[in-house]
């Protein structure tokens, strides 16, 4: 007989962490009125009704995580589940109270409307969840902005979407929309106060990306909006450095000539 893979006991942070990725199934064991009122998003409800169901549905290898009112209940479930041998289990310490202390409901914001929650659960995310991510760890509002959707991006930001989340690259939504080269896009994150000059992985930033890829008008957009032409890469180049095209180089270059007349007028050394 194979051994069965215990389960593991986990405190918010590591469940923080855990719920990034975009394979795991979450359960919530409360009671259904106190699912309904609140629950971690993108949770289903497990009782003894359907946990047969829901093993039988699900591979032995897909990530479990459980959690209950205050990290007890979970645990038995957790065994059910590590007993049917799913190798990957696991039961939040503190349950659902330890978690809506740490992360309290959004106050302040639009509920998700049915059409927003059909566009999130066309494109592959929860439902109720305005901050989940897919592949890549891309969240709706990233995804909005690489389609250049702004209805939903407007939505989206009024039900309190993170604006300042990034992806497994470390890029925001900003970039994805000078990917898709959706100007209307960057209008409306700027105004949103999304971080313009924000930095990759490689120390990139949008400016550098429309740069390189030759996205003139894009460029001028980023400009327009302030972006910082100074930041360099890790390797140490700058947007200007990667310049992929004559119209990109001048509407730099021009911009560079601007920075150095203002800090020199200011009497800042450039």
């Amino acid at each position: 007989m194979r051994p069965r893979v215990p389960f593991q006991r986990i405190d918010i942070g590591q469940a923080a962490e855990l719920l990034q990725r975009d394979d795991i199934l979450r359960f919530d064991v409360r009671d259904q009125d106190s699912f309904d009122a609140a629950h971690i998003a993108g949770a289903q409800h497990l009782t003894q009704r359907n946990l047969s169901e829901m093993i039988a549905g699900s591979t032995k290898r897909t990530p479990i995580l459980i959690y209950c009112y205050h990290g007890n209940a979970s645990q038995e479930y957790a065994q059910t589940f590590s007993d049917f041998g799913f190798t990957e289990v696991y039961s939040l310490d503190g349950g659902y109270e330890a978690w809506r202390q740490r992360f309290p409901a959004r106050s302040g914001t639009a509920a998700i409307g049915p059409a927003l929650a059909s566009w999130l659960a066309t494109q592959g995310f929860p439902a109720d969840d305005i901050d989940a991510t897919i592949a890549n760890r891309t969240t709706p509002l990233m995804k909005a902005a690489h389609l250049g959707n702004v209805a939903v991006i407007r939505e989206l930001l009024a039900a309190g979407a993170a604006i300042g989340a990034k992806n497994a690259d470390g890029n925001n939504a900003l970039w994805l929309a000078c990917v898709g080269q959706h100007l209307d896009v960057v209008d409306v994150l700027a105004e949103a106060g999304i971080d313009i000059d924000n930095r990759n992985d490689n120390g990139a930033t949008a400016l550098m990306y429309a740069s390189s890829s030759g996205k003139a008008e894009v460029v001028a957009h980023l400009l327009a909006r302030g972006a910082d032409i100074s930041t360099e890469t890790l390797d140490g180049f700058s947007a200007l450095d990667m310049a992929a095209s004559l119209e990109c180089l001048t509407l730099l270059r021009h911009a560079a000539k601007a920075a150095a007349q203002t800090a020199s007028a200011a009497g800042v050394q450039p």
